[in-house]
């Protein structure tokens, strides 16, 4: 293809594989049922992690081109456009999981927190726990994410109106796929496929980020996980993202290793061995406190957007 980038066909073949294996398994729903959604709930995980790598900039130079390949979104949930406008600002790593200057942040600043009713605290915290996050965190995301479009939609942002009709547009294909060639209900796939989905995504970005005072020590290093490796393109090495962001995913597991124990330094050990060994410490367990213990109270006109594009 004319314009991709040198070494980049990984991505592309990628994108085009998880494509065809949702087209595969959706488009046999009635003559295999329920069987399929947990595999096509993985294929909607692996595509937003691919819309994730398209945003940085991969796998072709040209924007357009790159949005066009990862254009239907099949996760449903989440406008491509609001996910690279939000991601790109959370890529400042000096305001790193500050409750009002980063979009994708799941702090709280002390004020905002001692002004809720004691039902959503307790939402919350349960919201910070592995299994938590795992069974209601999307909701949660949601949520905060649909509140805060629908106050820019009704202020009038073009920005926020066009990215929502290009999304429109994008999921009628996707709908009509799931409808009329699989045979699926619209409300099944979005709670056995798309919600799942968005669920697994939640398993890489529950402990992404730690309140610190130092930025790089903010972001997590998880080094065992192949097939978890794949699925979140190489971004449970997250550290190595945020001093790279431009470096395609297949490039972060070298640079990696080869510096790994300055990685660790640099990040003061935010370290685990393992997402199993981080659900043994935060399964049942919040890991930190909902309300950020390091930030600022006061408003900020940047809109938290609870980490549902993450």
């Amino acid at each position: 293809m004319r314009g991709v980038k040198l070494g980049e066909w990984p991505t592309l073949a990628l994108i085009s594989a998880t494509a065809t294996t949702w087209m595969l398994l959706v488009g046999f729903y009635s003559e295999l049922g329920w069987i399929i959604c947990p595999i096509a709930a993985i294929a909607v995980t692996l595509q937003s992690s691919l819309q994730h790598e398209v945003l940085h900039g991969h796998p072709t130079r040209n924007p357009a081109m790159n949005e066009a390949l990862v254009y239907c979104s099949l996760g449903l949930f989440i406008p491509y456009r609001r996910f690279k406008s939000l991601h790109l600002r959370h890529h400042n790593n000096d305001r790193l999981t500050d409750p009002y200057d980063d979009p994708e942040t799941f702090y709280l600043a002390w004020r905002d927190w001692d002004s809720l009713p004691v039902i959503i605290k307790q939402i919350l915290k349960l919201n910070n726990t592995l299994l938590g996050r795992l069974i209601i965190g999307p909701a949660v995301s949601l949520i905060g994410f649909y509140g805060s479009e629908i106050r820019m939609l009704r202020s009038g942002d073009k920005a926020v109106m066009r990215a929502w009709l290009h999304h429109i547009t994008g999921l009628m294909p996707v709908m009509l796929f799931i409808t009329v060639v699989g045979g699926m209900p619209i409300w099944l796939y979005a709670i056995a496929i798309a919600y799942p989905g968005m669920s697994l995504l939640m398993l890489r970005t529950y402990a992404e980020h730690r309140a610190h005072e130092h930025a790089e020590a903010r972001s997590v290093i998880v080094e065992f996980c192949p097939i978890f490796s794949l699925l979140f393109l190489n971004n449970n090495l997250h550290v190595v993202h945020h001093a790279h962001p431009r470096a395609p995913w297949y490039q972060l597991p070298g640079i990696y290793r080869n510096a790994r124990e300055d990685w660790q330094r640099r990040n003061e050990g935010y370290v685990f061995a393992s997402y199993l060994e981080m659900a043994k410490h935060y399964l049942f367990k919040a890991k930190e406190p909902v309300a950020h213990p390091l930030r600022r109270t006061a408003p900020h006109p940047v809109q938290n957007s609870n980490e549902a594009v993450s």
